[in-house]
């Protein structure tokens, strides 16, 4: 698939303001919102096929009303970012739009192949990177291009300024145009703006341990040569991984479990100093971990990125549970003090950026939502994050996608991005993780560390 290439035809980007008069007001994020690891855009892409019901609509009109009606009660996706004093950022609520493209491209959706993943052929192609558009400051904080294919179908593709909501927080806003196309009066789920709940306290007080926003000695080398590949882990590969596990930690959860296994090959792909310290972030979303829960409709960003640190031969000469226990103590460390805690930090700190030195951060959006978003065409046949390794540094962070793949087997692609020689290992590491061997024992997951010069 990596080789289909096609035109697209765009019209002129223009900008959609809301549909009717919003207020002209200053909006504070929050201090987890405009901390320095979400200062980036990030992007999304959805598929929709053919729908013969929707013959002589066009998803183009449709979508473009329906974002228009959409702003009125988001209207801060309307506005732009103004940074106050020590870096606080603010939206001036503006009104002047979401930067919107109108395209044609002479593919068919069957063309991308029987499997939709990321990497997709010609994204830039498919989201547009508008010049100065993209800045986090001072540009629109929405970028859509919804592109007519010559099957009937159509790709919506949108690019979000990461600061103003997480993935809970983005499909929220879509679902809302989503049933304005297809004829809502509202959104089903109100907006709840309300930032002012995850600020920093007053004197802020750092009460938790915070270790992924540690200053790590070492520098980025900077990857060239990056490959970007998907994998996919239906039933048969993650039973595959379960027995590789004590018979009292297999009821683990699926995300624990992929993450210690991909936290483990790719450390073992690139190859660090055995006795330096490699690290895994899980993004864990905190809604439901403040009393009382965040209010629904809240669409800021509220997760954080809890750590677990290994020494790097730790982590590869040892069976894959020490790499789980890691990871299940990390998840169960976010709670509203932690919360609280980590909003002081950043006040404290000036915002400071995650810890990217020998980091590997891990998203799980399979239950997001991003593919039950219907503007009216049905839900979509791929929906979710664009690429692997988005953000300032390419190749730290994947996500976790639901995907049924050309057999109709469910599960979990997850887009990986790293550099050609690595990947090559990672590859190997992988499959051997999966081998079906019954008489696998803790040996065989032992791995020789080959010194290299990434």
């Amino acid at each position: 698939m990596a080789t289909l290439t096609f035109k697209v035809t765009r019209q002129n980007p223009q900008l959609i303001p809301p549909a009717k008069p919003t207020p002209h007001e200053f909006k504070p994020l929050s201090d987890i919102d405009d901390q320095e690891g979400l200062r980036f855009q990030i992007p999304v892409i959805q598929f929709y096929p053919k729908n013969p019901s929707m013959e002589g609509k066009d998803p183009v009109d449709i979508i473009r009303q329906a974002i228009a009606k959409a702003l009125v009660f988001y209207y801060p996706f309307a506005g732009r970012l103004r940074e106050a004093a020590a870096r606080k950022l603010v939206v001036e609520t503006t009104g002047e739009g979401v930067m919107f493209i109108e395209a044609d491209a002479d593919v068919t959706l069957k063309e991308f192949g029987d499997t939709l993943q990321p990497p997709f052929p010609c994204l830039e192609e498919l989201l547009y990177d508008v010049p100065g558009s993209g800045e986090v400051l001072n540009c629109p904080l929405l970028l859509i291009q919804v592109t007519r294919l010559k099957c009937g179908g159509f790709i919506f593709a949108l690019r979000l300024n990461h600061t103003m909501s997480d993935a809970a927080g983005l499909v929220q806003f879509m679902s809302a145009v989503g049933e304005l196309a297809r004829g809502a009066e509202t959104p089903s789920i109100p907006p709840v703006w309300e930032r002012h709940l995850l600020n920093s306290r007053d004197p802020p007080r750092v009460s938790c341990a915070h270790h992924e926003y540690d200053v790590v000695p070492g520098t980025l080398t900077p990857f060239n040569d990056m490959a970007h590949r998907s994998f996919f882990f239906g039933a048969n590969e993650i039973c595959a991984l379960r027995r590789r596990l004590p018979s009292n930690l297999q009821s683990c959860s699926t995300f624990e479990l992929l993450t210690a296994c991909l936290w483990r090959c790719r450390t073992i792909a690139i190859s660090p100093d055995p006795e330096e310290e490699v690290r895994i972030l899980c993004i864990v979303n905190a809604r439901s971990r403040f009393n009382p829960p965040l209010p629904v409709g809240y669409y800021g960003n509220a997760f954080a990125f809890p750590v677990a640190i290994s020494t790097a031969k730790d982590l590869c000469e040892n069976p894959l549970h020490y790499a789980l226990d890691l990871i299940t103590k990390t998840k169960s460390d976010v709670t509203e003090e932690y919360m609280k805690s980590l909003a002081d930090l950043m006040v404290i700190r000036g915002r400071p950026h995650f810890t990217v030195v020998r980091s590997y951060l891990v998203s799980d959006v399979i239950r997001a939502g991003f593919g039950d978003v219907d503007f009216g065409w049905g839900t979509a046949a791929y929906g979710g994050p664009a690429k692997g390794g988005v953000g300032a540094i390419p190749g730290v962070a994947s996500f976790y996608i639901p995907l049924t793949n050309n057999k109709g087997e469910n599960g979990i692609v997850v887009p990986i991005c790293l550099p050609a020689t690595a990947m090559e290992v990672f590859v190997k590491e992988l499959d051997m993780m999966l081998k079906k061997d019954d008489d696998m024992g803790p040996t065989h997951e032992k791995s020789v560390f080959i010194m290299s010069s990434l």
